[in-house]
Parts: structure tokens; C-alpha cells; sequence
């Protein structure tokens, strides 16, 4: 059978002196999917759309600034992973520079600038720092989330199948 994932971005915007992340708190729709995550901004590639100016996009709709930098850090397969077990495919962008000012609000929730560290905590491989951090996001994240802030200059492309709204696997290579 054909792998045909829904294809969508998911990035994360730094603050300009590099200390926060620009956040979404899905807070505003109980029938969301993610309520009451935090996560990064995307969504899905409308037909016609390359997966840059979907990033740009989704930024753009989601927090109301333009990006002016970002970089692609990586590609995650995402089998299993919708709310009735739908396939994603998602291009990982971190966003290094942005014009204006964002939003605090959208249909979707807040948007808040987490400490960077607070993030990373949060996805420690130490319940107790995690715990600390308490920072409510998909349980697949702790994976990934650390690959897209390393100082590694290579792209990681990984495979994160989920069964019941949960991580069964985790595979990455780096090119």
C-alpha cells in the first residue's frame, strides 16, 4: 500500500537574542486535537505550495510576523499520528529572524515565548527535569525537539510511528 501522508511544517521561531521560542498554547478549541499542548507553528501545504512558503504561511496566520531567516533542520514521518490514526510527513524549520510583532492569540490559543531552556528541559531524558519544566507537549516531542535546537550543522530525517496518540518507535539518520 502507497505511503500517502498528509504533508505539513512545524517550526520554531527564536526570539532575537536567542533565549525564548515562540509557542502556541492550543487552549482556544476543546475539540482540538492538541488542546492544551504547547508546540511550534505550521500546518498543512496547501496544493501549489512548496514546504518554504508553507512555513512562512502558517507564521503568518498563526502569529502575524513575517520570516525573514530559517533554516531546515530536519524531516519526520509520522505514521499513525492524526486524530483517527492519519499519516504526517513534516519538514522541521527552525526561524532565526522575523519582522514584526506577534500575536498573543489566535483561534488556536496563546502565543507565548518559552524560555529555550525551559524547552529543553522539557524534554529531558530526566523525568525530574521534565517534570520541573512542566511544559504540557506531544510525548513523540522530546525526541526531535532537542535535534532542532543542536548545534549540528546536518539535517536529521526520522521516523516516529504512533499508535493511540502515542510514540511506538523512533528512527533518525543525520545527512
Amino acid at each position: 500500500m502507497p505511503y500517502t501522508p498528509i504533508l505539513g511544517t512545524l517550526g520554531y521561531v527564536l526570539s532575537p537574542e536567542g533565549t525564548h521560542v515562540l509557542m502556541i498554547h492550543r487552549v482556544g478549541r476543546e475539540d482540538d486535537h492538541a488542546f492544551g499542548k504547547y508546540n511550534g507553528l505550521g500546518g498543512k501545504l496547501e496544493p501549489g505550495e512548496d514546504v518554504a512558503s508553507c512555513m512562512r504561511r502558517e507564521v503568518r496566520e498563526e502569529a502575524g510576523i513575517e520570516v525573514e531567516a530559517m533554516r531546515l533542520r530536519g524531516t519526520i514521518s509520522w505514521p499513525g499520528f492524526g486524530k483517527h490514526g492519519e499519516d504526517w510527513f513534516g519538514f522541521v524549520f527552525l526561524i532565526t529572524a522575523f519582522s514584526g510583532t506577534p500575536l498573543e492569540r489566535t483561534a488556536e490559543g496563546r502565543l507565548e515565548w518559552v524560555p529555550l531552556q525551559r524547552l529543553l528541559d522539557a524534554c529531558s531524558p530526566d523525568p525530574t527535569v521534565r517534570a520541573r519544566a512542566a511544559l504540557p507537549m506531544w510525548p513523540g516531542d522530546v525526541y526531535f525537539v532537542p535535534l532542532v535546537f543542536s548545534d549540528d550543522p546536518r539535517q536529521f530525517h526520522a521516523v516516529m510511528p504512533y499508535r493511540d496518540g502515542q510514540p511506538v518507535g523512533w528512527q533518525v539518520s543525520w545527512v
